[in-house]
């Protein structure tokens, strides 16, 4: 039996016409002599009646001060892929096919009770095998599960597995399945060198790695989810992205392992640059500690604070007066409350030549966002004869986001960092900071350049 796993996103099934569509991908496949096994995201994008982000909406609503527990949250969610699920199944009835719509748990799929972002755990396949078996296509709600019961937790609740969690469930199944391939289909026919939304001009991919698609997931790609992708990295199951739209052949996404991939890969490959991609709501902020004898461990409790209260924290830049770090824009108020106003307690070993038994530091916010400060100042007053009090300014630029060049060779080939340097100053695209990676360079830049900067970058490395 060859099976084959075909995913379809919300557009593909968020309209008769659509579904008709994706109905046809299913039958050539069947006509082919594969065994398919169909996944399917919610019908459509926010504000369209049965879209996760409707369905959350409207749960939501219902009391703005009473937050819904995540455990109702998830079942909420759910709710959209039963109903495309259903919708589907009957599609391909309606076409002369036996189908029928599954439920994660249904299919058997296992996860832990991380309600909302849920692990894959296990997939328990006789069902599914039974039914492929008997000619029957299996259409399966992409992006939940059931848990396992753990340490008396509610067994058998559904669960979701975050965003992007179809494309995690079609990778789960083409490995549990032993599928030859999975197929993502969605409203682009392949991976794409920038945001066609952006570039409009910008080249589809033939062929990828895993690690390549992987990462311009992470740096914000909306191509394939990267837990799906490492999924099938990891069991060397093939990942094709399609459009449900176009009959052209899409990107090929496999291991250089892959009997065949590696030729093919640098035969296509003039390029030396995989794509460009941007995301992330930033903000940037500043603490300037000064040349002080303290200054490394500063520096330590704030990361020790940031971590104690969950906030992530990423392009760490040091210098000899200075600590600057970028932190996730919804997380900015947290980390910006808890510096505002901190106090640093730091004893001498011995007393120094002004008689002070210790210096104090405290973090004061500019632009009038030091109301903490202002009131915790005040109160060092009374210990200042003994003590040194300095204080450590701190600012924040809030509208930052990052545009990333993915480039896994980028290392090897000399200018690639020149060529996006020189580009976005030219353009006076201010760059706050750049980190780089194996597999990828990223500035970081205001938000309001950064179309601008994707299209300027992608002119300057695809385009010549």
């Amino acid at each position: 039996m060859k099976i084959l796993i075909q995913k379809f996103g919300g557009t593909s099934v968020a309209t008769d016409e659509n579904r008709l569509l994706a109905v046809r991908k299913v039958l050539k496949a069947r006509e082919a002599g594969y065994s398919p096994v169909v996944v399917v995201s919610a019908m459509g994008r926010k504000g369209e009646p049965y879209a996760t982000d409707t369905l959350i909406d409207m749960l939501n609503g219902v009391d703005k001060d009473v937050k819904p527990s995540k455990r109702e949250t998830d079942v909420m969610m759910a709710c959209g892929e039963m109903i495309s699920s259903v919708i589907f199944a009957q599609a391909l009835k309606a076409a002369g096919c036996r189908s029928i719509a599954l439920t994660g748990g249904q299919a058997g799929i296992i996860t832990d009770s991380e309600f909302t972002d849920a692990r894959i755990m296990e997939i328990r396949t006789e069902y599914l095998f039974s039914l492929l078996e008997q000619g029957v296509i299996p259409v399966v709600c992409g992006f939940q599960g059931i848990n396992a019961p753990e340490n008396h937790t509610e067994a058998h609740a559904i669960t979701t597995l975050g965003r992007g969690g179809s494309d995690t469930t079609a990778s789960a199944l083409g490995v549990a399945l032993e599928a030859i391939a999975v197929e993502i289909y969605t409203d682009v026919n392949g991976v794409k060198t920038a945001d066609p939304r952006v570039v409009s001009h910008a080249k589809t991919l033939g062929v990828c790695t895993y690690q390549e698609v992987a990462e311009l997931a992470h740096q914000g790609a909306k191509v394939v989810h990267p837990r799906a992708a490492e999924i099938a990295m990891d069991h060397d199951v093939p990942l094709w992205v399609k459009s449900t739209f176009t009959d052209e052949p899409g990107t090929r996404i496999a291991s250089m392992k892959k009997d065949g991939f590696a030729s093919e890969y640098h035969a296509t490959m003039a390029r030396r640059l995989t794509g460009i991609a941007n995301t992330g709501r930033i903000a940037y902020i500043r603490l300037d500690i000064g040349e002080s004898e303290h200054k490394r461990v500063v520096e330590r409790e704030v990361f020790r604070m940031m971590a104690q209260a969950g906030v992530n924290i990423y392009f760490v830049t040091y210098s000899p007066t200075a600590l600057s770090f970028a932190v996730p824009r919804e997380r900015y108020p947290v980390a910006r409350d808890l510096l505002d106003g901190m106090v640093i307690p730091l004893e001498h070993k011995t007393v120094n030549a002004e008689g002070k038994r210790a210096t104090y530091y405290i973090f004061k916010y500019q632009g009038g966002l030091d109301l903490a400060y202002r009131v915790q100042r005040p109160l060092l007053k009374a210990v200042e004869s003994m003590v040194s009090v300095v204080d450590i300014p701190a600012s924040a630029i809030e509208d930052c986001t990052t545009v990333s060049v993915v480039a896994s060779s980028h290392r090897r080939v000399p200018g690639v960092i020149l060529n996006i340097l020189e580009t976005l100053h030219k353009a006076g695209i201010h760059v706050h900071q750049i980190a780089d990676s194996e597999m990828s360079v990223s500035c970081l830049i205001a938000e309001a350049d950064v179309k601008q900067a994707v299209k300027l970058l992608h002119d300057r490395l695809f385009d010549q």
